[in-house]
């Protein structure tokens, strides 16, 4: 039985060899090939999905196949002539041709959060950076928000953490605390520190808290953002209502700032709390998206009067995943990236008109105010 199925595999290890000699690149060797089936079979991939991104290899004209195994440039060159092809031939909207991309959208994301600087992380709190945005957890009294506003060699300073469960008249001086924050594009963190005075800083007030070698990570980045501008509309769900469908009807203003498989922040007028389901829809590269999803976590800006949301998706439908994952990764080719351009452009209007007032002092178009829309959920 062993024999018989070494045999196979053998068998179809020849046959996928021959057709790659058959159509294969100038210059490729059959080591070469048979590395390439190797590596490919060993990082997740059919034979039937290797012989497809032989024929991509070929049409991308790599020099070295197997590097698209682990080179993030060889890759993007092969997902970015499956994407031009797909669109070319009309079969993007096959179920196959999805169900592939996503598997490589998948592997691209594999290679990019596994890059040194996403891998290692930080250990210490001298490596933060100032207006790093941190929660603050006092035991038996709650979970403040704040953020550093300087960071020397031998303290943290931090603003004032507030919340409504905090007096005004309260003594942070000699507590212990816990300090939980997301780092951009790596991960979220914990550490416990004293708090050791309480102070001005830059016109603020503010603790000094101790520096900790022992910087703990808690979460590990699940997906890959990119920064974004985008007009979008807001739409709030009942329990047990996810639908995709897309909207006629707008709905609230906000922009999306950020944007990935996993989610997105957006920016919207008003104040509001964690754990309102959400509709977000949007445009990109032309096409109308929707995401449905959960309300995380909200940064009350109370200068401007607005928040950002933390939306965490729910699971999205294949074929908008891998278009919001072709913006992510920068597949679209640049001609076809001129409606996005335009969204970003009205994005930054709509940024102007949030303004209250204009220069010649007649009031401009307020953002749409979730606390006016919906008093009940502040």
């Amino acid at each position: 039985m062993i024999f018989l199925i070494i045999t196979v595999v053998a068998g179809g290890l020849l046959l996928l060899f021959f057709n790659a000699k058959t159509h294969g690149i100038e210059g490729m060797v059959q080591g070469d090939w048979i590395q390439f089936y190797a590596k490919g079979k060993d990082s997740g991939f059919s034979f039937k999905e290797l012989e497809l991104l032989r024929r991509l290899a070929v049409k991308s004209q790599l020099e070295d196949p197997t590097a698209l195994f682990w080179s993030q440039q060889q890759l993007d060159r092969c997902i970015k002539q499956m994407v031009r092809l797909s669109r070319e031939s009309g079969e993007d909207k096959d179920q196959g041709t999805q169900e592939f991309l996503s598997k490589l959208y998948d592997y691209r994301k594999k290679i990019e959060l596994e890059k040194p600087k996403t891998l290692y992380g930080i250990t210490d709190t001298r490596q933060l950076l100032e207006e790093q945005r941190v929660r603050v957890l006092l035991s038996g009294t709650g979970v403040f928000s704040s953020y550093i506003i300087k960071n020397t060699r031998d303290y943290l300073t931090i603003a004032r953490p507030a919340g409504p469960n905090l007096p005004q008249s309260f003594h942070w001086k000699g507590t212990h605390v816990s300090i939980y924050f997301w780092r951009n594009e790596d991960a979220g963190y914990v550490f416990d520190t004293d708090v050791t005075d309480e102070v001005y800083s830059k016109g603020f007030e503010a603790l000094q808290i101790n520096h900790s070698a022992s910087v703990f990570r808690t979460q590990k980045r699940k997906s890959v953002r990119i920064k974004t501008n985008i007009p979008a509309y807001l739409y709030l769900l009942h329990e047990g209502e996810n639908s995709a469908e897309i909207e006629t009807a707008p709905g609230l203003k906000c922009v999306v700032e950020d944007l990935s498989d996993g989610g997105c922040a957006l920016v919207i007028g008003g104040k509001t709390a964690p754990g309102l389901k959400v509709k977000v829809q949007f445009e990109l590269s032309g096409d109308p998206l929707s995401m449905c999803g959960t309300v995380r976590s909200v940064d009350y800006r109370e200068t401007e009067n607005k928040s950002q949301l933390h939306i965490e998706a729910d699971e999205l439908p294949l074929e908008t995943r891998n278009h919001i994952l072709a913006e992510v990764f920068g597949m679209i080719d640049e001609e076809e990236s001129l409606p996005f351009r335009i969204a970003s452009e009205q994005a930054e209007k709509m940024e102007d008109e949030f303004a209250a007032m204009d220069d010649g002092g007649e009031k401009k178009e307020d953002p749409a105010d979730i606390s006016e829309e919906f008093p009940n959920l502040v």
